[in-house]
């Protein structure tokens, strides 16, 4: 289990119980969007509001503690910060995972100077599971 606690310390950001059960939330779920994250977090805080969820969100944004994925066609989700990495999303039924890319590859296959310091890439298709 992750110390949500100290994480949160560690990115500058103030402890409360709510961002306490975001971390957790996205801990353990990976990938979620905001109306996900509002449904769960009702169950332990009846009184929370929309507001609440998206204001401590943007504020994980900022402090660069959470990262927004941005899926086609869907809400973007958003995950705990990690190593960059890509993502690929079945239009089915949503799963979404994470895999590595070799940007290495593209950087030599570009023609110019141009050095990339960030790919974000989402691969959209049909899962194997869908395809069954």
């Amino acid at each position: 289990m992750i110390n949500s606690s100290i994480l949160l310390k560690e990115y500058d950001l103030k402890v409360t119980p709510q961002r306490v059960a975001i971390v957790e939330e996205l801990y353990s779920n990976g990938h979620m969007n905001i109306d996900e994250l509002y449904k769960n977090l009702l169950k332990k805080f009846p009184s929370i509001s929309l507001a609440t969820i998206y204001k401590n969100v943007n504020a994980m944004l900022e402090k660069v503690f959470l990262k927004e994925v941005k899926i086609p066609e869907a809400k973007s989700v958003y995950e705990l910060i990690k190593e960059d990495h890509s993502h690929l999303v079945c239009k089915s039924c949503g799963m979404i995972e994470d895999i590595d890319l070799d940007t290495s590859v593209l950087q030599s296959s570009l023609n110019s100077n141009f050095k990339i310091e960030n790919v974000e890439v989402v691969f959209s298709g049909i899962c194997s599971h869908c395809q069954k």
